[in-house]
């Protein structure tokens, strides 16, 4: 069985692998651009069959070059959710997009896509409906106009796909191997070495009618990403387009408290019980809310999980406590 992956040195294709290798399957395809070097430690401990970059990948899939694989895992896309230039973003995470799918189609492999939360920007229901969807970036549009097109290619439901189409729009997710992505990583990341650093983590202020680090987001762990990715790639004949996030709005404050009181544990001290005593003690401390944000930031995300569930994936999520536990020991393990 051969399987593709892009995006393979990046967060979550690198955790793909892993959960693909934990099942026995070797005979993976890795696609993606190293052009930042470092991003081949996410590989390295890996088993693939071949490396394939980017910028050849797209051509020679469409010919055939790789002979037939029964699944392409398509995580590669620019991410920066700052990044203004459009041109860049569209020919990367929709332009490419349509040609790998196009293939696939053609060529009988099946696609589980990369989506975002991001398409659903300012919107204050997050539910996979067009109605909801009012991204507030380049890149929430450049994933919504993907999503856009598999519905008009496949129906609402995706049902018309000639073989798997499963897209997943991914809200907050943090875990291991994403320590590449600098300003793009998970706020338990930095806030892990902000602590390290400083003895103390720091949370945005008051914004968007929220309190300091009141602002909530649906933060999900890799690990259960990666697991249901699989569970659509054990079940080809759901397609459609799913929410993936834990079901849960948390505070970054939870984050926060979370990471503190981990390390705290690692440390051999005793831990603080709730946020008022970390902040008394200065362990969590607030800045004010950056400029560049404003009008630009989800101050609440929630997925629904109901067209999942209906698929059949019965998946339990991690919370915030346990799940940050668990990524505050891979790091220091790492470490």
């Amino acid at each position: 069985m051969r399987i593709v992956v892009t995006g393979a040195a990046g967060f979550i294709g690198s955790n793909l692998i892993k959960g693909l290798n934990a099942r026995g399957i070797s005979e993976i395809i890795a696609v993606d651009d190293l052009s930042e070097g470092d991003k081949f430690r996410n590989l390295a401990d890996l088993q693939i069959a071949d490396y394939v970059d980017a910028d050849d990948f797209y051509e020679l899939f469409g010919e055939r070059a790789y002979g037939q694989v029964e699944a392409v895992f398509h995580e590669g896309a620019c991410s920066d959710t700052m990044e203004s230039n459009g041109k860049y973003m569209m020919d990367n995470n929709y332009s490419l997009s349509c040609e790998l799918f196009a293939a696939c189609q053609e060529q009988g492999t099946r696609l589980l896509y990369a989506s975002s939360a991001a398409t659903y920007g300012g919107s204050s229901e997050f539910r996979e409906h067009p109605a909801c969807e009012k991204p507030l970036n380049v890149y929430g549009y450049s994933k919504l106009l993907f999503d856009q097109r598999m519905r008009r290619e496949l129906g609402a439901d995706f049902s018309q796909a000639a073989t798997q189409v499963a897209g997943f729009r991914y809200f907050n997710v943090y875990g291991p191997r994403e320590q590449h992505k600098g300003r793009m990583a998970s706020v338990a990341f930095h806030q892990y070495h902000q602590f390290l650093k400083d003895g103390q983590v720091r949370l945005f202020g008051a914004y968007g009618g929220y309190g300091p680090g009141q602002q909530m987001r649906d933060f999900v762990l890799v690990d259960d990403v990666v697991a249901v990715n699989l569970w659509f790639f054990d079940h080809p004949e759901r397609s459609g387009l799913f929410n993936l996030g834990s079901g849960r709005a948390q505070a970054f404050n939870d984050v926060a408290l979370a990471v503190v009181q981990s390390l705290q544990r690692q440390r051999g001290q005793a831990c603080v019980t709730d946020l008022e005593q970390a902040v008394k003690d200065q362990l969590i401390a607030y800045i004010d809310f950056p400029a560049a944000l404003v009008g630009k930031y989800q101050c609440h995300t929630q997925a629904d999980l109901s067209a999942l569930r209906q698929a059949g994936c019965e998946h339990r999520f991690a919370d915030v406590a346990s799940g940050v536990s668990r990524y505050m020991d891979a790091l220091a393990a790492q470490a």
